[in-house]
């Protein structure tokens, strides 16, 4: 018996402006699933080619406690420098890029809900 896909699950404080990032940001354009309670948007499902994740109102208290990591994410864009642009463009912190002994060319942010997403490519795809 196998395994034949995972779809990862956000947790988030406000899910409206957390798929501003998903969708503006990083070009999640398919939502396949909704569910509002009173108004309010409390889950969704996204997609983006083969990629699918599932936001939904964060359980519990809603900030981050501390010492908290979480989920990390680590994208593979086909325009890293473009990508940075874009986000910076959203108004999105984004760091400076960096190429890293280990042979990767990155960036980082941190999104609204506290969630670090690193952006990298192997250094010769870099430019």
């Amino acid at each position: 018996m196998a395994v034949n896909n995972c779809i990862p699950v956000v947790p988030s404080v406000d899910l409206e402006k957390s798929l501003r990032l998903w969708r503006d940001g990083l070009g999640f354009t398919e939502t396949w699933w909704e569910d509002h309670r009173d108004g309010v948007l409390v889950g969704a499902g996204i997609r983006k080619g083969q990629m699918m994740f599932m936001l939904n109102i964060r359980a519990g208290e809603p900030d981050r406690p501390k010492g908290y990591e979480g989920i990390r994410f680590y994208w593979n864009p086909d325009d890293l420098y473009g990508l940075r642009e874009h986000l910076l463009g959203l108004g999105y912190a984004a760091s400076d890029i960096h190429k890293r002994d280990y042979g990767q060319t990155e960036f980082f942010m941190t999104d609204d809900d506290g969630f670090d997403h690193c952006f990298g490519v192997p250094t010769p795809q870099a430019g």
